[in-house]
């Protein structure tokens, strides 16, 4: 091997080492990125037509490596939401840490919805978000700011515990009947000092 190209390799290493060591100093720990062939298995969209509604909800993973949400919301045998959610994994969520997620919305407003086993039915943790239209925002919910749902009321006495945390998903059910699209370029986890 000449020894171009040995400095080559070396500077590739060295250019992966740093940006490890850069998003460890940052403080923060990618949950999902689209990138890699497998991203669509750890995904998969439940929507109102477990309880008899007829919205379409879906999901793809496009050709600029993010994961689009999309589908038509609606109102109709008592529907109203369309989902997409992270398959069960341990997610490795700690008190203290925020979530952020970066976006390209609709204009639209969602919930991010954090989701823990041995639940009642319809149940999960939520924080619900504005976008803007077809503008790139980071959304960032402390874990704590999380509150306890089901079938979309609240809980009361529920506290969250973060290292039961099993699924991370996005939910659109804001009664507005229509077409939605929202695109989602990662979901990263802010550390707690």
């Amino acid at each position: 091997m000449s020894r171009k190209a040995i400095y080559a390799v070396l500077g590739v290493i060295l250019s992966l080492m740093t940006g490890e060591h850069l998003m460890k100093a940052a403080g923060y720990r990618v949950l999902f990125e689209f990138e890699s062939v497998d991203a669509a298995a750890k995904w998969q969209t439940v929507n109102d037509g477990v309880m008899g509604g007829v919205s379409d909800g879906r999901f793809r993973i496009s050709q600029e490596k993010t994961m689009v949400f999309y589908g038509t919301l609606s109102l109709e045998n008592n529907g109203g939401f369309a989902s997409v959610r992270s398959r069960p994994a341990n997610l490795g969520l700690e008190k203290g840490d925020k979530l952020v997620v970066r976006v390209r919305g609709d204009g639209r407003q969602y919930s991010l919805n954090l989701y823990t086993p041995g639940r009642m039915t319809a149940f999960s943790y939520r924080a619900e978000f504005a976008t803007k239209t077809d503008e790139w925002i980071e959304v960032t919910v402390p874990i704590d700011a999380f509150v306890a749902t089901s079938f979309g009321r609240l809980v009361k006495d529920q506290p969250l515990n973060p290292d039961e945390v099993n699924g991370i998903g996005i939910l659109l059910g804001d009664r507005k009947e229509g077409r939605f699209k929202l695109e989602v370029a990662w979901i990263r986890i802010i550390k707690s000092e």
